[in-house]
């Protein structure tokens, strides 16, 4: 086989450029040849070629752009300062540089970039090392340079951009300016809810309707369709991303919820049957989205049908099984024969043969189809996503779906106009709309942070799935072609209601009065600093990790600092002389001192906010005077800095306030003041660090105000088996923390709290138990641990106590990662070891009162080799009830409904009847809480057989 020549240029470009699947405007190839190697430096141009119709030349630097052991190679657009603002070219290039003689021995790379005035070269820093353009490399007898001299080619395809938009690297990118519409803000993960609203928002009949309910005396923070109206009208009048807090507010939920992901199908039902029940009267719902369905059964042997019509919301259809939406559709209104065992009861007719059918009645003027991406596997108590490709067309005739009987006056044809994307899994997936907003205008694709235009094959061969990266679509919607035009109506100013644009403008004034007359300011105090675990002294807005609770304070801007001072003072109830502030940036703290304290706080923070957008203060409170005069030490000889205290043995970063130092000091003078601070013994080994840099600190004169030291005991007297033991360490290890939400597994008469920890993701088992044991003051052999399940988060699976078991592997894998509320454990207070459950079989007993209320938990250990007998012994010893031994009932419970009966089944006869009862959320086989049985007792009244309920206690375990 011949190898490859640079000189087959076509055909070299075909085999090494990746084809991008993106349509090739112009192809064009240069090759310069370069003489003199040796004596070039600096930066060399070649002589310019063109390429979609703009001149382009090769940038060399043949002693490297900033490294000299290598060569950089760039492509360049020459013609940037006649280029229209604006201009831009998408460009696929690649460079080889070659053996002048021999084009087979070549350095190849290519690449794709967006060309632009402002970046109008790209390539590559580091595009060989000199040691193989002059060396002979493997069994190679020649060199790529060869008599001082050697070819560089470049291949160059212009590639259409339909959108404008490919490749764009969006910074500063403006969603309003380029496609007339703004994103909605991802409160945690609120994409299925951003999907949606801007599906709805683009509809403008709905958008309409919306705003004429009425809502002037609607509590606003409780009512939904006010905030629906609220966050149309910011996101129809705002040139900046809409926030969706206070809807998500007015459905009752907390902030929990923003972190929980939701189903977009389920909400899109739930806002609707919300704003629908405010709509009665108008019926616009309805209109827009309800068409009829029948259902029928006709008998196959006998003249008899029956049959129902009902409304329909939205069409769920298969995936599975369907490769094209006409398949769904057709396996959707498929008749289903019902014989032999499955024979239909036609009343006085008896069982009889029969055929089942659905069949449409009518289609809304918006038509939404979900499909049915998700199903529940039972195996294994989760739900799957089906990841099939289906296609979807942009265009559907329903006609051939209608009933004989529908109204055909109107044509069925739909176009296509949403589609809600979902990518990754059913329990941490994303959410994107791709919307067609107006008739003939172009595709937009709503993804949270930005608004973007897309090609028609982005929304359907990317949507179909199939893929790896699990994106398909989930919901479509198409509107019928004869009502388009008042579907999508432009809006006027008369379809706002005068009541809510008073109300909202109202707010918007009064928000930028507010903006104008205050500011935030918000102060840490010792307190604060000293139960921050983390980098700096505070956390102010990572949400990866628990937020400091930080007083805000709310100032007018021309107050003084010194009545601000006065306040804070009286707000924590410190003498004023007593305090004194600092003023915080990323970088830097600079004390606040008297000559500032009679400007006003919007002069303050001008000069100490450094493009904050708040303002923050340390309060530094002195407890006791130097002398009779001075409560503080002087800033030009002392050095304040924050110290904390890290104990590998507990695993924690205790905050100890802060200290002063003078410059000159040696470390030496600072190891007895931080061996007071943990009271240890003066002289105690320490290991002292610089937080910012985690290095020893070996001087004291390079510290600066605001620095923070961290010290531990010397790394001899640390066990180290399982944690980090040192500062360096725990630093690094705060990228691989999170926040673990710890719950009562059982909630019994005990006070057992909810409570949160930041552990690190690489904890064994017994790490983690320790934390916990700590918190809740116990030992910690005897906690218990549940993982929690992925979808519903109830408790799932007792997680063994092993040597090897890491707190990451306690949780289900995620799709994203998410914040502290994801992820959860439960926890039970055992009455013994855990140890104790290697040799023996622990029971959790549920004592059953006259209620399910009434629970009461008993915990038993007994041999793995007991009987049920030792069992209910064992049981009625803890209850210290014998007497109730014939009158108690045992039962083993499986997947909170199975129920079998140990002992003592309850006296019956051959007309009794049994009764299992068991709880579920939306569908059956998601099962919770405590199921029971009951028997129902066959009494003979006047001649019937009547049953009454039959009373006895019971266990479950």
């Amino acid at each position: 086989m011949s190898k490859l020549s640079v000189t087959d240029y076509e055909n070299f470009a075909n085999s090494k450029m990746p084809h991008l699947d993106c349509e090739v405007e112009d192809f064009q190839y240069y090759t310069w040849n370069v003489t003199g190697w040796r004596n070039l430096e600096g930066r060399i141009t070649s002589p310019e070629f063109v390429a979609g119709g703009w001149k382009w030349h090769i940038l060399l630097y043949p002693l490297g752009d900033t490294d000299y052991d290598v060569v950089s190679i760039y492509l360049e657009f020459a013609d940037q300062y006649i280029a229209p603002n604006g201009w831009h070219s998408c460009a696929q290039f690649a460079f080889a540089l070659w053996n002048s003689e021999k084009p087979t021995k070549y350095v190849y790379l290519d690449a794709y970039h967006r060309f632009t005035a402002e970046i109008s070269n790209w390539g590559w820093r580091r595009f060989c090392e000199h040691r193989k353009l002059l060396v002979p490399s493997g069994n190679h007898t020649r060199t790529l340079i060869e008599n001082d001299s050697c070819n560089i080619t470049a291949f160059v395809r212009i590639i259409k951009d339909p959108t404008g938009f490919l490749w764009h690297n969006f910074t500063n990118y403006d969603s309003k300016k380029a496609t007339g519409y703004i994103t909605l803000k991802n409160e945690g993960t609120t994409g299925y809810l951003n999907a949606t609203l801007q599906l709805l928002f683009s509809l403008t009949y709905f958008r309409k309707a919306v705003y004429q309910i009425p809502t002037e005396n609607d509590v606003q923070d409780k009512s939904v369709p006010f905030a629906i109206q609220k966050i149309f009208y910011q996101m129809q009048m705002s040139d900046t991303t809409v926030g969706t807090k206070e809807l998500i507010k007015s459905f009752g939920w907390n902030s929990l919820n923003s972190f929980m992901q939701h189903d977009a199908h389920e909400f899109y039902n739930l806002l609707r049957n919300n704003l629908e029940s405010k709509m009665k009267n108008t019926n616009d719902i309805s209109k827009l989205f309800v068409g009829k369905i029948k259902s029928y059964i006709k008998c196959i042997d006998i003249d008899y049908e029956s049959s129902r019509v009902e409304d329909y919301y939205d069409i769920q259809l298969n995936v599975k099984g369907c490769k094209t939406l006409d398949d769904s559709f057709m396996d959707y209104i498929k008749e289903e024969t019902l014989n032999g065992d499955n024979k239909y009861y036609a009343g006085i007719n008896g069982l009889q043969d029969a055929t089942k059918r659905v069949i449409f009645e009518s289609f809304p003027p918006v038509l939404h189809l979900q499909l049915k991406r998700f199903e529940y596997d039972a195996q294994i108590a989760t739900v799957d996503k089906i990841n099939d490709s289906h296609e979807f067309p942009m265009e559907i005739d329903l006609e051939k779906y209608l009933s004989p009987e529908a109204d055909r006056s109107k044509p069925h044809k739909y176009l296509l106009y949403g589609v809600l994307v979902h990518s990754g899994y059913y329990y941490g997936g994303h959410y994107s709309a791709l919307i067609k907003p107006t008739k003939n205008g172009k595709w937009l694709k709503f993804n949270d942070d930005r608004v973007v235009p897309v090609t028609d094959k982005e929304v359907l061969e990317r949507c179909y799935g199939g893929g790896i990266e699990f994106s398909s679509a989930y919901v479509l919607v198409y509107i019928r072609e004869s009502d388009i035009d008042d579907v999508l109506s432009p809006m006027l100013p008369e379809d706002i209601p005068e009541h809510l644009q008073r109300s909202l403008d109202k707010q918007k004034i009064k928000e930028e009065e507010e903006q104008r007359s205050y500011l935030c300011a918000k102060v840490i105090t010792p307190k604060i600093l000293n139960q921050h675990q983390g980098y700096g002294i505070a956390n102010f807005d990572n949400p990866r990790y628990p937020l400091s609770e930080v007083p805000q304070f709310k100032v007018l801007k021309i107050e003084t600092c010194n009545a601000f001072k006065d306040k804070l003072a009286t707000n924590f109830e410190i003498p004023t002389e007593q305090i004194r502030f600092w003023a915080l940036t990323k970088h830097s703290i600079r004390l606040i001192t008297g000559i500032y304290l009679n400007l006003s706080m919007d002069e303050i923070y001008t000069r100490m906010g450094w493009e904050q957008n708040e303002l923050k203060l340390y309060l530094e409170i002195a407890h006791k005077p130097i002398n009779d005069e001075t409560w503080f030490p002087m800033v030009d000889t002392h050095v304040m800095i924050f110290i904390k205290y890290f104990d590998p043995n507990a695993q924690y970063l205790e905050g100890l306030g802060h200290i002063y130092i003078q410059k000159r000091n040696k470390i030496d003078s600072i190891i007895p003041i931080l061996c007071e601070k943990k009271e240890f013994p003066p002289h105690t080994p320490l290991r002292i660090y610089n937080e910012a840099r985690s290095v020893l600190i070996e001087e004291l004169n390079h510290l600066k105000h605001g620095d923070i030291i961290c010290f531990q005991k010397d790394l001899a007297e640390i066990n180290k088996d399982g944690r980090v033991h040192d500062i360096p360490s725990f630093y690094k290890s705060l990228s691989t923390r999170i926040i673990v939400k710890f719950k009562p597994k059982f909630k019994d008469g005990r006070q057992q709290p909810e409570f949160e920890l930041a552990l690190d993701k690489e904890y064994l088992y017994d790490v983690v138990a320790s934390h916990v044991a700590a918190y809740l003051s116990t030992d910690p052999l005897k906690l218990r641990f549940t993982s929690a399940h992925i979808t519903f988060g109830t408790p799932r699976f007792v997680i063994k106590r092993e040597t090897n078991t890491r707190l990451a592997s306690m949780f289900p894998t995620r799709y994203q990662s998410l914040p502290a509320s994801a992820n959860i454990l439960y926890y039970e207070k055992l009455d013994f070891s855990i140890v104790e459950l290697e040799t023996k079989k622990f029971l959790k007993v549920l004592w059953i009162g006259a209620t399910l209320k009434e629970v009461d938990v008993i915990n038993i250990l007994l041999p793995k080799d007991s009987i049920i007998d030792d069992v209910l012994r064992e049981i009625l010893l803890n209850l210290s009830l014998p007497g109730l031994t014939n009158r108690v009932r045992l039962f083993e419970v499986t997947n909170y409904k199975n129920l079998k009966e140990h002992k003592n089944e309850a006296e019956r006869d051959v007309n009794d009847k049994v009764i299992q009862v068991y709880h579920f959320s939306k569908s059956p086989s998601c099962t919770h809480g405590i199921p029971f049985k009951f028997v129902i007792k066959a009494v003979s009244i006047s001649g019937y057989i009547c049953y009454l309920p039959y009373k006895f206690t019971q266990f479950t375990f």
